[in-house]
């Protein structure tokens, strides 16, 4: 009874350290925090979510409510950032514009994200589905996103849902891909082949050991597909397949501020102004996490 406690017990000794560790963690954040851009990068992601997620009680004035005494005012004249079309204050339909494009992309990300982790476990733990579902991950991604923005929006109607369903589908391959190359890498260590050998669920197994080890990689990719999101659901927006008046959405007011760059280049320019910052800002600290999560890079 002995002997076969010692030769079981020795697998799980076998395993390696993982993300969660506390060690591994300070490391990550000490890396982190020493990269100057990303820090500030870090900043502007937490100011803006905060202002998006407070931004009814932040918010000057009613998003909603026009005045058409005051259209289309300059920065300064009315209001610290001017008025749009209707007589909005800029800063507010900002505010609510950036929450909704926040929102919008948080679901798609979280949805295709979501479902791309399933399959990409799946075909790499699974080899007799990994031919099936790696094929339709490549029919997938034959297609643009803005494609399935116009195929989508044909079938339900222009609005946020459709934007919603069509960015989680281009990103359930991509997340698909990510996890099956992690997953396939740690799927060939010994430590998971001996944990298979003593009976260990497949449940367990992919909870335990595949989940913790792929979670750097799942990480960095979906920081920097939050910033493809923005900027892809704001495209679709831009060209009506999103949010609809009088909805604030980033890149619906970048759209309805055309007619005015003339004479009011602000009404366009301060939305796509801040689609820039939160894509940049989301780049740079997406670069710098993967950066300090690869041990290569991290040394």
């Amino acid at each position: 009874m002995s002997d076969v406690t010692t030769t079981t017990g020795a697998v799980p000794a076998a395993a390696p350290i993982m993300v969660e560790d506390t060690f591994v963690r300070a490391s990550v954040w000490r890396v982190l925090t020493s990269d100057v851009g990303a820090v500030i990068a870090l900043v502007i992601v937490g100011l803006l979510v905060f202002a998006a997620a407070f931004a009814p009680w932040i918010a000057p004035s009613d998003p909603y409510s026009s005045d058409l005494v005051n259209m289309l005012k300059a920065p300064g004249e009315v209001g610290l950032l001017g008025t749009d079309a209707q007589g909005r204050d800029m800063i507010t339909r900002l505010l609510f514009g950036l929450r909704t494009t926040l929102l919008m992309s948080l679901a798609s990300v979280v949805l295709g994200c979501g479902i791309g982790a399933v399959v990409g476990f799946a075909a790499a733990y699974y080899p007799r589905l990994s031919g099936l579902l790696m094929r339709l991950m490549d029919v997938l991604l034959s297609f643009p996103a803005i494609l399935f923005g116009l195929a989508i929006a044909a079938i339900f109607g222009p609005g946020l849902i459709a934007v919603v369903i069509a960015l989680s589908v281009a990103t359930i391959p991509l997340m698909a891909r990510v996890v099956r190359g992690a997953a396939l890498v740690v799927m060939h260590q010994e430590y998971v082949e001996g944990a298979r050998s003593i009976g260990m669920s497949d449940r367990r197994l992919i909870l335990k050991y595949l989940l913790p080890n792929c979670l750097s990689q799942i990480f960095v990719f979906v920081s920097l597909r939050f910033g493809q999101v923005i900027l892809l659901g704001s495209a679709l927006s831009f060209i009506g397949l999103g949010a609809q008046p009088p909805t604030a959405e980033l890149g619906t007011m970048a759209s309805d501020g055309r007619a005015y760059l003339f004479f009011a280049p602000h009404v366009s320019a301060l939305p796509s102004l801040l689609i820039f910052i939160v894509v940049l800002a989301l780049n740079v600290l997406g670069d710098a996490l993967r950066d300090a999560l690869d041990p290569k890079l991290r040394k």
